[in-house]
């Protein structure tokens, strides 16, 4: 039993929780503790990732990391390409598809899984990947569109999130070492949330190996990216400060919306 286990409350029922992201190992690099120590406590977790289709090596990728975080299902794929793959998929990139049929699909969903918490990324999509930023504002309209029982009738019956919670990086706990990988691909581009804005910060350090593993199953995306080339080569200190702590911003769509911890 982890330690998380061990605070909960007797009786207390952990929230279900959606994961949305843009691309496979996003769910991983920003959110695979949370994720693993959830499912870890006897939580529920499913994954949604908006670009790449089912069969292509980045999906079975996808699929094996999900398994070594402990999520009980395989991912969900809307399907649409990454906006820097055109062959990564059979719909159109996802950033010029129509957005009405994507927050459709997305609040089926929504509807059919019933999360009490959605984690996606943050406004800037973190670091201002464009698709990062798309598959933010198409949550945020799901999110509110799932719980309009008027809009997509034929999507299933109404389901009202609880919380969003966004996930970003903490200037003051890991900017420097974000900054350090990030400057292969973008120099001179700024990350990080100043703390003050952060309303959760999850130490994940007891799941840093599943992690880690996890992102191992990417082979196509160390093969590919030069940052993560170079998350790869950091020493463990540095790789430590840079993904044993998972940061939000909350933002609660009902009254005291709903905790990663109860």
């Amino acid at each position: 039993m982890t330690a998380y286990a061990e605070n909960m409350t007797p009786g207390m029922t952990l929230p279900r929780l959606l994961c949305v992201q843009a691309h496979p190992d996003d769910e991983t690099i920003w959110t695979g503790g949370t994720l693993a120590r959830h499912c870890a406590a006897g939580g529920e977790a499913d994954v949604v990732t908006t670009t790449w289709g089912i069969g292509r090596p980045r999906h079975l990728e996808l699929v094996e990391a999900l398994a070594t975080l402990g999520l009980p299902r395989p991912p969900i794929m809307l399907g649409y390409a990454d906006g820097g793959v055109p062959g990564s998929a059979d719909l159109p990139p996802l950033v010029d598809a129509p957005f009405d049929d994507e927050v459709r699909a997305l609040t089926a969903h929504v509807r059919a899984l019933r999360p009490d918490i959605i984690l996606t990324t943050d406004a800037f999509g973190i670091y201002g990947h464009p698709d990062h930023i798309h598959t933010h504002r198409l949550c945020l309209a799901a999110a509110e569109a799932a719980a309009e029982p008027h809009l997509y009738p034929d999507e299933g019956p109404a389901w009202q999130v609880s919380s969003i919670y966004l996930v970003t990086v903490s200037e003051s706990r890991s900017r420097a070492a974000w900054e350090q990988v990030m400057a292969v691909k973008a120099p001179g581009r700024s990350v990080g949330t100043p703390d003050e804005r952060i309303d959760e910060t999850i130490d994940v350090r007891d799941f840093l190996d599943v992690k880690w593993a996890a992102l191992q199953a990417h082979r196509t995306e160390f093969a590919r990216s030069k940052t993560m080339r170079a998350i790869r080569t950091l020493d463990a200190p540095v790789r430590e400060s840079l993904l044993g702590w998972e940061c939000y911003v909350r933002r609660d769509l009902v009254g005291g919306g709903r905790s990663l911890d109860q």
